[in-house]
């Protein structure tokens, strides 16, 4: 199946768009990979880091609306969140920068 990811509630064409760059084509390959592999990939090819962007993946995921998301439960997606920040995005890196370092090109600065 090929549906599209702004299928997914919360997402719409932008993140489609940041899905595209990162080699995510469809919804299922969305599914598939999880919200925390899905915003890995993003940050990894230059979708820079937002809290919200990440929990309204989340939230879509669950079908749920992305204001959802409180108290306890937005505290540890926000855990989740710097974790992944902290090991996908490098802010010095130029998109292309990022590109070739996810192909393997160029050594990750740290």
């Amino acid at each position: 199946m090929n549906t599209p990811i702004s299928s997914i509630r919360n997402l719409g064409p932008s993140y489609e768009e940041a899905c595209a760059r990162a080699g995510i084509a469809t919804a299922e390959q969305l599914r598939e990979l999880g919200a925390d592999e899905t915003y890995t990939q993003l940050l990894k090819t230059g979708t820079r880091p937002h809290f919200i962007g990440y929990y309204v993946l989340v939230m879509g995921l669950q079908g749920r609306p992305w204001n959802d998301c409180k108290g306890e439960e937005k505290k540890a997606l926000r855990i989740r969140f710097d974790a992944i920040k902290e090991s996908a995005f490098d802010k010095g890196l130029s998109e292309l920068e990022a590109t070739l370092n996810q192909i393997g090109v160029v050594e990750k600065r740290r």
